[in-house]
């Protein structure tokens, strides 16, 4: 692939691949059921960090992000991808490369479980193949995972993946109730860390 994108679009991005367990997957139209149902068995674990779980989706509202999602990924604009237990079907959680610059191939990998799968190393397996991905399919020079310095859970991923701690940004965004946080930048780079 060559370091400059004319337009993003007319790259050929496979819409899923697999880890051990998982198939992940760009999302789909009527996805919208079933991302729902996860949101609503999980707001009290996502609505300390995800700014958009102050209150739970309609089905309608879960399936227009979905499509939403679904649009980007063939715009090239944000890559959210879903995790489909590869045995069961269940949907697992959300992941995705997103705040994408083309020009240097960099990219933020963002996550969250649906709390009947917490634990169980979905997001840590999920999050390593989408790495692989974005290197070997994207080539990726610069991959970030961001959290709230409180965020210990979403910091244990990005550490347990030997993602460099680059540092912590202070006073650098509200949380969900509106007071300055920390966030904490980990990153692999290409030349250092693959």
């Amino acid at each position: 692939m060559s370091s400059i994108i004319a337009n993003p679009i007319l790259l050929t991005i496979p819409e899923s691949f697999e880890s051990k367990r998982l198939v992940i997957r760009a999302p789909l139209w009527e996805d919208g059921a079933m991302v729902n149902e996860a949101i609503k068995e999980s707001i009290d674990e996502l609505r300390p960090w995800m700014p958009w779980a102050g209150q739970i989706p309609t089905i309608e509202e879960s399936e227009i992000i979905s499509r939403q999602g679904r649009v980007h990924y063939l715009e090239r604009s944000d890559l959210r991808l879903y995790l489909i237990d590869k045995t069961t079907g269940q949907f697992i959680g959300s992941s995705g490369l997103h705040r994408i610059d083309w020009q240097v191939r960099k990219f933020e990998i963002g996550y969250w479980v649906s709390t009947p799968f917490s634990g169980q190393g979905y997001i840590t397996e999920a999050v390593e193949r989408i790495t692989y991905f974005a290197i070997n399919e994207l080539q990726a020079n610069r991959i970030e995972i961001r959290c709230d310095s409180r965020n210990t859970r979403s910091a244990r991923v990005a550490e347990r993946l030997k993602f460099t701690m680059e540092g912590i940004l202070r006073n650098d965004k509200c949380d969900v109730d509106g007071l300055l946080r920390e966030t904490v930048v980990y990153s692999k780079v290409r030349g250092a860390e693959f």
